[in-house]
């Protein structure tokens, strides 16, 4: 049976204060800042992913002042792991527009956090709404589900329709004057621990009775999935190009897959790859393919084991460098320099060979 917006508030908050989650580490001391960095880092990434992540992280830039005045280097080492980098790159690009041009405070109205690099509507109804009270709807992940379900909205919410019809029922339920944030809080909530993608406890949920999805016994049929499309297959050729234990890195360009981050070159030669750095190695030897997956294609990795007797003594080029193996083989909360996944499992790789190597131990220690 249909619910008024004063009822779905009322069910809902009283679930949560009964069973939400409020031991959240951006739950505790909830500023916009704090607010902000989890909402980027819950993108597409589970929670449990995401708290060591963020507890490192605001230990090293607790507030948006510290992160802007940051080295782009230092963040993206502290996301390296989390995956979609532009999530990285867009939080220190708004974080120095927020120091330079809103004084270090952040902007209260929706439209304004909107206008920021990184910042969608929701993410900024969700800053707005839980940090500042203000009466914002979000629409993530969780609430489509939810609002999908209860109305039975028929289709891939990525689609315009859809969207706009689920951003009508956001708004509609989303409270103007009580309990903002502890309503964003529990409409999340409700999607991410009862009202699942798989598997729903709608006999736990308070507004199963309400729910036409859950009336029609077919909650998963909502919301639609998004159409399969094949993803295409990409091939590179890294060159681990080691010297001494040390490996040689590259900074990838800002823009572009793993804008930012360190990994080795990529050339189908390695031969007149060396030849143009005027480098001599004595050995070169394939190791284990490697595939990755990215949201729209996938990655065949080629590695190729380049070892010289020595670092060389100039590098040709700006951005260059070279690292002692050992000290990027540190589990991730330690690590200095931000590094794509893939790139720590080859280096991972290249350890084990140089440890079980009796030619290459002397030179790995």
């Amino acid at each position: 049976m249909p619910i008024c917006p004063q009822q779905f508030q009322q069910a809902l908050l009283a679930w949560f204060d009964q069973y939400g989650r409020k031991d959240l580490p951006w739950q505790q001391k909830v500023t916009p800042y704090r607010i902000w960095v989890s909402e980027i880092m819950l993108q597409q990434t589970k929670v449990s992913a995401v708290i060591p992540y963020f507890l490192r992280f605001i230990t090293s830039f607790p507030t948006v002042v510290e992160l802007a005045q940051a080295s782009q280097d230092d963040v993206l080492a502290h996301w390296s792991g989390l995956g979609y980098y532009a999530r990285a790159r867009n939080l220190y690009q708004c974080a120095q527009i927020i120091l330079n041009e809103y004084g270090g405070e952040f902007p209260q109205s929706v439209e304004s956090l909107s206008s920021l690099p990184g910042i969608g509507r929701s993410t900024a109804g969700a800053i707005a709404s839980i940090s500042m009270g203000v009466p914002a709807a979000i629409l993530d992940g969780n609430v489509k589900r939810v609002l999908a379900r209860i109305h039975s909205v028929a289709g891939w919410p990525g689609t315009s329709a859809v969207s706009k019809r689920l951003w009508q029922l956001a708004e509609q339920y989303t409270p103007q004057q009580q309990r903002i944030a502890d309503y964003t809080q529990a409409i999340m909530d409700l999607g991410a621990t009862l009202c699942t993608r798989t598997k729903p406890s709608c006999g736990k949920c308070p507004l199963s009775s309400h729910c036409t999805a859950h009336s029609l016994s077919n909650p998963t049929d909502f919301p639609g999935k998004k159409p399969r499309t094949k993803k295409p297959l990409r091939q590179t050729t890294m060159l681990l190009v080691e010297a001494q234990g040390q490996i040689f890195l590259q900074q990838r360009p800002a823009q572009g897959v793993w804008g930012g981050l360190w990994s080795p070159p990529e050339s189908s030669c390695a031969q007149t790859w060396l030849n143009n750095r005027n480098w001599l190695a004595h050995n070169i030897q394939p190791l284990p393919p490697l595939r990755h997956l990215f949201t729209h294609f996938q990655l065949d990795i080629s590695p190729l084991w380049v070892q010289l007797e020595h670092i060389p003594k100039q590098l040709s080029e700006a951005g260059n460098g070279w690292y002692p193996l050992d000290r990027l083989n540190r589990p991730r909360a330690s690590q200095d320099l931000g590094l794509p996944a893939p790139v720590v499992k080859l280096i991972k790789q290249l350890l084990t060979v140089l440890t079980s190597s009796p030619n290459a131990t002397q030179t790995a220690n």
